[in-house]
């Protein structure tokens, strides 16, 4: 109702005592049914499927059934192999896949052993996901701007440009681009600096900075979404708070805060 068009899970979360995934599925689609009706707009999931492989097959068609169009997978957690089995299950089915790389900094943090995230980006762009998780360089997960731009340009480009001894020239060819996801520690106050970093072309994930809101998670959204508006009219966040009080009040609580 913010003006979001996901949410997601989080790449903790598949079925558990306290949340199954059959029912969070099932109460998930009423409320983007809700949703939808109230606002016009299109909403959707992140679903978090991760599991054997069997298991996340017969998950990706709880979601198709109930009228989803992603798919989420911790794809390092599951392994390429299954990631790949799942990517054709679920073409057939309609979804997308939305790759969570959770586990990745166990081998690619490490400059004297293991392989880069570009690398794992690579791979999941020729398995065929649509999106990947890729940091911020502003928020609070590792990663440089350097970093950051090369792995969009991994995902986006259709000619990567090679970059030292991190990146080969690659000609992608026909082969399909996915949307790099900025994700990890932002808030209202950061939303600028991400987007000068990535352009347009993205997946933005808000979590804390939208549910930590003084007022509320409607307002969290309202106040994320002005501040993209912000960006976009070249504006500063402080001109644009001046009449959007739900990111005032997000400034007030953050300001351009870098979580550590």
């Amino acid at each position: 109702m913010g003006g979001f068009d996901f949410v997601k899970d989080d790449e903790n979360l598949t079925s558990t005592s306290f949340n199954r995934f059959e029912e969070r599925v099932s109460s998930l689609a009423k409320k983007r049914d809700q949703a939808e009706q109230r606002t016009g707009e299109r909403k959707s999931a992140f679903i978090n499927i991760t599991a054997d492989t069997t298991t996340m097959e017969k998950r990706a068609s709880l979601l198709a059934e109930f009228g989803w169009n992603y798919a989420m997978i911790d794809v390092v957690v599951a392994g390429t192999s299954a990631v790949s089995t799942l990517r054709d299950y679920c073409s057939d089915l309609g979804l997308a896949i939305h790759a969570h790389r959770a586990m990745h900094a166990a081998f690619d943090r490490d400059p004297k052993h293991g392989i880069s995230m570009q690398f794992l980006a690579k791979l999941m762009r020729l398995i065929g996901v649509s999106q990947i998780h890729t940091g911020t360089a502003v928020g609070k997960l590792i990663g440089s701007k350097k970093e950051v731009r090369l792995l969009a340009d991994v995902l986006r480009n259709s000619l990567t440009k090679p970059s030292g001894n991190i990146l080969l020239e690659q000609d992608w060819g026909s082969m399909k681009s996915a949307f790099p996801v900025s994700s990890g520690g932002l808030h209202p106050g950061l939303v600028p600096d991400v987007l000068d970093i990535y352009g347009q072309d993205l997946v933005l994930l808000v979590s804390g900075g939208i549910h930590g809101h003084p007022d509320g998670t409607r307002a969290g959204a309202e106040a994320t979404l002005q501040a993209i508006e912000a960006w976009k009219e070249g504006i500063s966040l402080h001109e644009k708070a001046a009449r959007s009080k739900e990111l005032a009040r997000a400034l007030e609580k953050w300001g351009s805060y870098q979580p550590k």
